[in-house]
């Protein structure tokens, strides 16, 4: 099985392999991780960039790998100033919005409209609740709008909503995490493994999820065959 996802899915192994083995390098490389720690850290989802364009170059496939591809530079900059990553996390929520804006659910049913709803309403007030001080609090709250509008707008898409959907709440509730370190779980040794494996992994669903989708009904360049 390995053998045929490397030789199928170079990227998405890659990835794989990255992703996982990410929190190892809080072992054995400096406390404060450094370059190489970063790089590693942006391979885990920079390398979903080459897996969304690997076979398929324009539409929503270029749209997804410039979602990817900011998250990966959030995955850098984070690392040199809140700020900086959670502008560029923001941007790649904002391209997201529009992938799942475009392939919105008709007529959804009303438990999940209001599921949808209870996600956009509740994060960025959960949010604003967990750092310690209240300038911290309105500066999660605000960039957490945009995260809950992803989630929501993902969840409420027609897209597999127990991997899109699923993959966007795992990532609102990493991030909720992050925001907690800064004030009820500061100090916790456990909170940045999880905080990892819940990103990682919600990214990996959403972007597996939305590349088989396009490819089952049709989304393929010109000349392009089916996986």
């Amino acid at each position: 099985m390995a053998e045929d996802l490397a030789h199928k899915r170079p990227y998405l192994l890659g990835s794989l392999i990255a992703g996982i083995s990410f929190p190892a390098t809080w072992l054995f490389l400096p406390i404060d991780g450094g370059l190489y720690a970063i790089i590693w850290k942006m391979a885990a989802v920079g390398l979903l960039v080459p897996f969304a364009l690997r076979r398929h170059h324009q539409g929503e496939f270029i749209l997804l790998a410039i979602m990817l591809a900011f998250y990966a530079l959030g995955d850098g900059l984070i690392e040199l100033g809140m700020v900086a990553g959670a502008l560029a996390f923001a941007a790649g929520h904002l391209v997201a919005l529009f992938i799942y804006f475009r392939h919105r659910r008709v007529k959804p049913a009303f438990i999940q409209k209001l599921l949808a709803a209870i996600i956009f309403l509740a994060s960025p007030v959960i949010a604003f609740f967990l750092p310690p001080t209240q300038d911290e609090g309105i500066q999660v709250a605000a960039y957490s709008v945009i995260l809950a509008a992803m989630a929501a707008m993902a969840w409420s898409s027609n897209f597999p909503r127990y991997r899109v959907g699923l993959g966007a709440v795992l990532f609102v509730v990493s991030d909720m995490l992050i925001f907690a370190e800064l004030g009820p779980l500061s100090g916790s040794t456990m909170t940045g493994i999880a905080i990892w494996y819940l990103y990682y992994f919600g990214v990996l669903m959403i972007t597996v999820g939305v590349a088989q989708t396009l490819v089952k009904r049709g989304h393929f360049a010109d000349g392009e065959e089916r996986d």
